[in-house]
């Protein structure tokens, strides 16, 4: 006598509404400020805020894209392969932010296009895609790709302004008013080291505003 065995079918993941999609890509769920993920851009580009610019815009374009396309194909990728096809997706589209970025910004490409390379593993692209784009129809993951690049660049943009404004006493190349009156180089903001206190500024900033790291009603203290 054989017993019979039931499968219970997966949940399907509800579409996502686009307006809570992008407030959480933007907001609740910040690739940096929430989650963490894709400093090292932080790092590599935002001692310059137009090479960040180029950065974030290329991050953008990936990321949405890698989503929708994923999504497209979702159900004709088998499991045990998807993460490679998910980073052969992914390399398609930064292939083609790197090209534009040599063919029209040739001076900005020599600095900043290792960096752009390492977007095919960036950790921002690949989350969205396995966590949602794997889950959910090609419009929300598409609008989840922009909130999650719009996100990350906000971040990134603030963290470049102010870095150039006390490195180089510029913004996008052009001096600052009055510059030789007032303003004296800090030169650890155009050194890597820069970047992590800016960032872990921005990032105490943050939480300590939204309540993300507030100490909840009846925590223990440490």
């Amino acid at each position: 006598m054989t017993e019979e065995t039931t499968t219970t079918p997966q949940a399907v993941a509800k579409p996502k509404k686009p307006a809570g999609t992008l407030r959480r890509g933007i907001l609740d769920e910040n690739p940096i400020f929430r989650q963490v993920l894709g400093i090292c851009s932080t790092l590599a580009v935002t001692n310059l805020l137009f090479n960040t610019l180029l950065m974030c815009a290329g991050l953008i374009w990936a990321t949405a894209l890698t989503n929708l396309t994923v999504s497209l194909l979702r159900n004709y990728m088998p499991r045990r392969v998807r993460m490679i096809a998910e980073v052969l997706i992914a390399a398609c589209f930064v292939m083609m932010v790197d090209t534009a970025i040599r063919a029209l910004f040739p001076d900005a490409h020599k600095i900043i296009g290792p960096y752009v390379g390492l977007i095919i593993t960036n950790c921002i692209i690949m989350g969205r895609a396995e966590a949602f784009a794997m889950q959910n129809p090609p419009l929300p993951s598409l609008v989840d790709g922009i909130a999650n690049g719009v996100g990350y660049s906000l971040v990134l943009i603030a963290i470049a302004c102010f870095r150039e404004t006390l490195g180089f006493g510029t913004v996008l190349g052009y001096p600052l008013p009055l510059r030789d009156m007032w303003w004296h180089q800090w030169v650890i903001m155009i050194m890597p080291p820069g970047a992590f206190f800016t960032l872990a500024g921005a990032v105490w900033i943050a939480r300590h505003y939204t309540g993300d790291g507030a100490q909840k009603p009846g925590e223990a203290k440490p």
